[in-house]
């Protein structure tokens, strides 16, 4: 089987997911997920948005903005929660890469977001290096 297909990809690529949560609020509109200098792939899952105990009953806009596959950057309304109507939803499928900003369009809070953040890591990369490093250990004119 070729090493390089999709496929195989997949198989020597292992997932690592930390959960991930914000606030966002009169203080605080926006929230952004970065993802790190390490050259792996990131994805945000968001999972839920609902509102605080403390929210009033008026209409809580949440947007996205991230880039899309043509390069813009424009704010997508993905949420319109209110207390006495909606106060939460679950979403299933909305996977997001990094950097993600989440603004609160309209609105006082305080809206919670919560999801995961996954890290794919390469398992071959880790193999081979490992490998490597054994190899160099048996061999005495590596010293």
């Amino acid at each position: 089987m070729n090493s390089s297909s999709p496929f195989s990809r997949l198989l020597s690529e292992r997932p690592v997911a930390a959960l991930w949560g914000c606030q966002l609020d009169m203080g605080t509109r926006t929230c952004v997920v970065m993802e790190d200098n390490d050259f792996l792939e990131h994805l945000v899952l968001l999972r839920t948005i609902c509102l605080g105990a403390e929210a009033r009953d008026e209409l809580h806009v949440v947007a996205v903005d991230s880039k899309n596959t043509y390069g813009d950057h424009k704010p997508v309304p993905i949420a319109a929660l209110r207390t006495s109507v909606l106060p939460m939803i679950s979403l299933r499928g909305l996977e997001l890469v990094p950097p993600v900003t989440f603004v609160l369009k309209c609105g006082a809070g305080p809206v919670y977001l919560s999801g995961q953040h996954v890290t794919l890591e390469d398992d071959a990369h880790e193999e081979e290096l490992s490998e490597e490093d054994i190899g160099d250990e048996d061999d005495p004119r590596a010293s």
